[in-house]
């Protein structure tokens, strides 16, 4: 990358893994894609210009919501929902779906019920093209899809059954601390998918005896470009201080982890910054 500083709206780090499972980034900058992985051990600075570009409608806006979007575009797209966070909240049935068209082509399509190990066992759930990706963007050390159903409501409703027993959320504070230690995620689904059996069956059941599928796969293991782990955590947020510098140290999830603190920059989506960076 050259030293003259690059400017544009940010989305969120583009992930895939390489041959040796190691996360390789690119942060899409306005119409150009940074590669990220080269900058480690480099002086970054990112600069926030001010301005925020809405996501949806390109429109500027004062405040970002629902990660990119002005305040109009998060009230009527069905992607900004309540349900999109809690799909067991799915109102599609009721006719008041904001966008039906985008509810039957993300929601009515197959996703994946998984357990991850992030700060430790969690279930999730995704699209069913969402895999790897989604487990790299939260952090995942290790990923292992349980469970095949035909709807996002679906893998809501499975969700909330095992999250009565194991963690839904990542503590992302000990997630950036270090990896959590490697686990048998095909034990542990061995010993929680038959405590939900009578759940699986009556909504089998409801929706279908071909709606849910347990699945028999491989954990993926997951390895990210970090050369130090921070010991204590201090946050950047570009609203509050518009320069992030630092010696980049490493890559998880969509964290960047410098030398004097970490930044989500999922979180950033649609802010304008520049990026510098020089060999230290």
């Amino acid at each position: 990358m050259h030293n003259s500083p690059l400017i544009g709206t940010i989305k969120k780090m583009r992930a895939s893994l390489d041959n040796n499972n190691q996360v390789q980034y690119q942060l899409p900058l306005g119409e150009q894609l940074i590669e990220m992985n080269p900058l480690i051990g480099q002086q970054v600075t990112l600069t926030h210009s001010g301005n925020i570009y809405c996501c949806n409608c390109n429109k500027k806006t004062k405040k970002s919501f629902s990660q990119g979007h002005c305040f109009n575009c998060m009230r009527k797209l069905a992607s900004c929902d309540m349900c999109i966070m809690k799909p067991e909240t799915c109102h599609f049935a009721e006719g008041t779906c904001r966008e039906p068209q985008w509810g039957e082509e993300n929601c009515f399509v197959p996703h994946y019920v998984y357990l991850s190990n992030t700060s430790g066992l969690k279930v999730g759930i995704t699209r069913h093209t969402q895999l790897p990706t989604r487990w790299i963007d939260q952090g995942a050390t290790q990923g292992l899809a349980i469970l095949k159903v035909s709807s996002r409501q679906l893998s809501g409703l499975v969700e909330v059954e095992l999250a009565k027993m194991i963690n839904d959320k990542t503590n992302w504070r000990t997630m950036l601390k270090g990896n959590a230690d490697p686990m048998d995620l095909v034990a542990q689904a061995a010993e929680l998918l038959p405590q939900i059996e009578s759940k699986i069956h009556e909504l089998a059941m409801l929706h279908g005896e071909y709606a849910i599928e347990i699945l028999k796969g491989d954990i993926q293991e997951i390895d990210y470009p970090v050369t130090q782990f921070p010991t204590k955590i201090a946050s950047y947020n570009f609203d509050k201080e518009p320069v992030v510098t630092g010696k980049l140290e490493g890559i998880k999830g969509q964290y960047l982890i410098f030398d004097t603190g970490v930044i989500n920059l999922r979180k950033f989506t649609a802010y304008e910054i520049s990026v510098e960076s020089q060999a230290s």
